[in-house]
């Protein structure tokens, strides 16, 4: 089966070379150029994409309040900001709604299409609810891999992003060692650039924040080297 894109993009001329390009890549893609059409659209099957890429500026809705809507109706979905600006608050801005990528234009859609490819595998195995027992335990900590979830305690459920997931799941599968920034940015994302190095930043904040509920794992910085997960009660 063809993984099925939702587009949303204004440029004509941009969106039908981003359409026809992805189609003839072997994927499936549905093209708006409207926000508020797009997600009436997603409203009605919000299950139906494997992926959004949504332009930033978008005249009807910004690409980032369309992005919030989404994840309100289908928290799973990974989507990527196609974007004329670089500047580095948008960046963190939509890191923090939870976007897998941001790709800044004038893009090399080969590179484009490697960066989807990557975000798809990362995320084909998650499912829709909690029946898998693919889980981790330490204390008073639970986190589901498969989907996201996560338990503090009688604190209520959290729900993370595919990467921070991803993230914890590294965390936890390297107890007690010092990790190097860059040792994390190359074995989870395969580079280290200031961009992955400020999206480490966020994601580990992100973390850390939930993880204060616990009285059992904390993630401790190793000042000038990285980050050290500590789980109580194991050596």
């Amino acid at each position: 089966m063809k993984p099925k894109i939702l587009l949303i993009e204004d440029e004509t001329d941009l969106g039908n070379v981003v359409r026809q390009y992805l189609e003839i890549m072997d994927f499936e893609v549905t093209w708006y150029q409207s926000s508020v059409k797009a997600l009436q659209h997603f409203q009605a099957d919000p299950q139906l994409y494997h992926i959004l890429l949504i332009d930033v500026s978008i005249p009807d809705m910004d690409g980032f309040t369309l992005a919030q809507e989404v994840v309100k109706i289908n928290e799973y979905v990974p989507f990527l900001f196609l974007t004329a600006r670089n500047e580095r608050s948008d960046r963190l801005f939509g890191l923090k709604i939870g976007a897998d990528d941001y790709v800044t234009k004038p893009f090399d859609i080969d590179e484009l299409v490697l960066r989807i490819r990557n975000i798809l595998k990362r995320n084909q195995h998650t499912p829709a609810d909690l029946s898998s027992r693919n889980f981790i335990e330490r204390g008073d900590v639970k986190f589901y891999k498969d989907s996201f979830k996560l338990y503090i305690g009688s604190h209520k459920e959290i729900t993370l992003t595919p990467r921070e997931a991803e993230l914890l799941d590294f965390l936890f599968r390297n107890e007690h060692r010092i990790l190097k920034r860059e040792d994390i940015l190359k074995q989870l994302w395969g580079d280290n650039d200031y961009f992955l190095g400020r999206s480490l930043d966020v994601f580990v904040s992100r973390l850390r924040k939930h993880l204060s509920k616990s009285g059992m794992v904390s993630i401790d910085n190793v000042y000038g080297v990285g980050f050290i997960f500590n789980v109580k009660g194991k050596s």
